[in-house]
């Protein structure tokens, strides 16, 4: 894997999310397809996603071969009252996700390659490698982008 270009790709991403975000307005940011999240679930979503690979790309680099990865419901956070996905403005999110994938850009921009094959243990997968953790956080946005769309064209 060319660590240049996936941490381009990985930028690509962020920014493909960012530009359907811009599309969203007061009018459209609750639509939804039937069964799907609306435009503002979906952000709230991808921020606390991205603050999850945050803290799990840290974890590989850092701490022992082996280490924990812990997985969460991505369901429940979003069902969850308290965390606000249907009601709080998205504002705060996108400034989360903006500032958590800026600073895993940096670090991206220095691994090695020799770094990809850093692992964990997923509490949910099993073997997780800084290369697996790559490839998911690279669709993640683009998938997301894809789904807010939709959402807000519903």
């Amino acid at each position: 894997m060319d660590l240049e270009s996936a941490a381009f790709d990985y930028e690509s991403g962020t920014l493909e999310f960012l530009r359907a975000v811009d599309l969203v307005t007061d009018q459209n940011l609750d639509r939804q397809v039937e069964g799907g999240w609306s435009a503002r679930q979906v952000i709230h979503h991808v921020a606390d996603s991205e603050v999850q690979s945050y803290a799990r790309l840290r974890r590989l680099l850092a701490e022992p071969p082996g280490s924990l990865i812990q997985g969460y419901d991505e369901a429940a956070w979003a069902e969850c009252e308290a965390l606000g996905y249907r009601e709080l403005p998205i504002k705060q999110s996108a400034v989360v996700f903006i500032a958590v994938r800026s600073s895993t850009l940096d670090i991206l921009r220095r691994l090695k390659p020799e770094d990809l094959g850093r692992y964990g243990e997923h509490s949910e997968s099993g073997r997780y490698t800084v290369a697996m953790w790559l490839d998911i956080y690279t669709r993640h946005p683009r998938e997301h982008a894809a789904q807010l769309i939709e959402a807000i064209n519903a």
